[in-house]
């Protein structure tokens, strides 16, 4: 710890995790560490796929390629240190490497919910507007979807980080979590976080309420084009295309609010954590699987890729 005037400011924190289940260690061990890797073989394969088909250079694949990216930063900011904390004695990390997770995690958890949104404007435009989505959703357009969402998620991040370095922190320096979130970082605070509070609350209105009004609006449109179409062929191709960003937008917004509301006090029981299991580590595992099982263009694609393989 470091003494500063009468106060004194943490210098490490200690990471509780699920310590307080040494029985089954080894059983979450292993559990976390494959779907970690699952998650990364997923996100970069379908990264990869999209990168080196042609036939997937599209809108709604560049808009999928930048969800994996986002994907593997958002797992890789936490799972990679908790894994580690298996294995020591003192689970600790420094301030400052708490500091740079927390911004890590927030920066691309707000990213991804812009992509989201981004990602539904696009199908509103395809089902909706058909004859004009290649002029509605331009190659230029969609490189300045993405990195508006980047740019938010990180301008957003970097707020949220300056007014919590205006916080002393002077402990407890024990969190009751595997990874620095937002609400139990608050808790090591021994100075007035009320403007922190506002921030965060006016950042999820902004990013959450917001885009997941904006989600619900565009997903009002398609339905109503949707229901228009005669055939129904047509409505459940229309559907289809639809159906995997809806699951894992529904999964990626129900998860983080749930979490967040549960744990907006600091506190962080031992079902705060294992929720938070899933929207940290789960749905990043899920979202390649959800936005490939089912997806035509997808399996041909890496079909084609074998043949490719075998051909060299």
């Amino acid at each position: 710890m470091i003494v500063g005037g009468n106060i004194t400011e943490i210098t490490q924190v200690i990471l509780l995790g699920f310590s307080d289940f040494p029985r089954i260690a080894a059983v979450l061990f292993v559990t976390f560490l494959l779907i970690y890797i699952t998650s990364l073989t997923g996100n970069l394969s379908l990264l990869v796929l999209i990168r080196m088909d042609s036939h997937l250079h599209t809108p709604m694949y560049f808009f999928l390629s930048n969800l994996s990216f986002i994907d593997l930063c958002y797992v890789s900011s936490t799972v990679p240190m908790m894994l580690s904390n298996f294995f020591q004695q003192q689970q600790t990390i420094t301030f400052v490497g708490c500091m740079v997770q927390n911004f890590i995690f927030s920066t691309t958890g707000l990213s991804e919910s812009c992509l989201m949104t981004a990602m539904a404007y696009d199908r509103y435009a395809a089902i909706c507007n058909p004859l004009l989505y290649s002029s509605i959703m331009s190659p230029t357009l969609c490189v300045r979807m993405v990195l508006g969402c980047y740019m938010a998620g990180l301008t957003a991040s970097l707020a949220q980080l300056y007014v919590l370095l205006q916080l002393h922190f002077c402990g407890p320096n024990v969190i009751r979590h595997f990874f620095c979130d937002m609400p139990q970082l608050l808790t090591l605070s021994c100075t007035d976080t009320f403007f922190v509070q506002v921030l965060t609350a006016i950042l999820t209105m902004i990013f959450g309420i917001a885009n997941a009004l904006v989600i619900m609006t565009s997903y009002g449109y398609i339905v109503m084009s949707i229901m228009k179409i005669t055939s129904a062929t047509g409505r459940s191709k229309a559907f289809n295309t639809c159906t995997s960003h809806l699951t894992a937008v529904s999964l990626f917004y129900t998860s983080s609010i749930f979490v967040y509301l549960s744990s907006s006090s600091g506190g962080s029981s031992s079902f705060d954590r294992f929720a938070s299991v899933f929207y940290t580590m789960v749905i990043p595992m899920l979202n390649p699987l959800i936005y490939s099982l089912r997806n035509k263009e997808i399996k041909d694609a890496f079909q084609r890729l074998q043949k490719k393989m075998v051909h060299c």
